[in-house]
């Protein structure tokens, strides 16, 4: 097809290859419910049936090893609590940096994710690492402020030294049918970033239906977010794998449409190794080795590193050390 999408409806650069349907998605509420209700509904039980079957997948001992490296190196290493001070963002950014001290050959964790008002802290002690600063922002987890504030947020984060923003969509906006709202929010926080990579949390906890995880999630993907984030951590439920699958295959068809590749990040609840082994298996069988990166797929997470650093000692060593051989973050 040679059909153009229109930048200014689908906040992108003009991007050839898109179906016809495209042309509709202009900026008023009912052309995006006409388009993002025309989507095809989800199997509910189809897509629960297939998450089970493919969170069975056993890996060899050399897959394994592989496995969890690369899960390290796709952990966004997050710390999102209230008391967070400068001094635990510094030890955790020297977690990202060597996550075992007694191994050089492990790899680092993709990003460290704070509070924007200590993005600074963790861009210092992150630098010449290659590590992300990654920041939550839009008055993270309820999104309930201003837009004015929102975007206020987003430009203190990344004038602190963010490189990634995580924001958090209008949920309300979003289940009242109010989906142009949503959109130009998306945007207007996209525009804000400037050169930072922007993730977009639907936090499908509360979206209720998986047809509700994949409109928002194309959505987000027309509005111009670089990834499509599953959660909060603060809501349950928050990451699981039918709802992972579900936003796999709506950025697997949203590159088939527009040529355009988005990440995904599952949050919240993913806590051992056996949890990231899962996703990266679907992950290979849902969208293929494109996303096995952490250029295009995240987990946000805290003590899902620990038992990934534990699982590789044993691997490593034959031994298991054991939760006290690992840093308390």
């Amino acid at each position: 097809m040679t059909h153009v999408l229109d930048p200014t409806a689908a906040g992108r650069p003009v991007t050839t290859g898109a179906p016809d349907a495209f042309a509709d998605v202009t900026r008023s509420d009912s052309a995006f419910r006409a388009f993002l209700h025309g989507l095809p509904g989800v199997d509910q039980v189809g897509a629960e049936a297939r998450a089970a079957q493919l969170g069975t997948r056993s890996i060899k001992t050399t897959a394994k090893a592989w496995a969890i490296d690369t899960a390290i190196s796709m952990v966004d290493l997050t710390t999102l609590e209230g008391a967070d001070t400068p001094g635990k963002v510094r030890s955790l950014a020297a977690k990202a940096r060597r996550p075992d001290p007694t191994d050089a050959g492990c790899p680092a964790v993709a990003a460290v994710c704070v509070y924007g008002d200590l993005a600074g802290v963790a861009r210092d002690a992150l630098a010449g690492t290659g590590i992300h600063t990654a920041a939550v922002a839009t008055a993270f987890p309820s999104g309930r402020a201003s837009r004015a504030v929102k975007l206020a947020d987003v430009r203190d984060a990344v004038e602190a030294g963010a490189d990634e923003i995580d924001m958090v969509i209008d949920r309300g906006a979003f289940l009242a049918g109010r989906y142009l709202d949503v959109f130009e929010e998306v945007v207007a926080v996209k525009e804000a970033c400037g050169p930072a990579h922007l993730k977009v949390i639907l936090e499908t906890g509360e979206l209720r239906t998986y047809d509700a995880v994949r409109r928002a999630s194309w959505l987000a993907m027309l509005a111009g977010g670089d990834f499509i984030k599953t959660s909060t951590g603060k809501v349950s439920p928050a990451a699981t794998l039918p709802v992972c699958l579900v936003m796999l295959e709506a950025v697997r068809d949203f590159r088939d449409a527009t040529g355009v590749q988005i990440g995904v990040k599952p949050a919240g609840g993913i806590k051992t190794t056996k949890d990231a082994v899962k996703h990266l298996v679907m992950i290979n069988e849902v969208v293929g080795a494109d996303w096995l990166s952490p250029d295009w797929f995240r987990f946000g997470a805290s003590s899902l590193l620990n038992d990934l650093l534990l699982q590789r000692q044993k691997l490593r060593t034959g031994h298991y050390s054991g939760p006290d051989h690992v840093s308390v973050d």
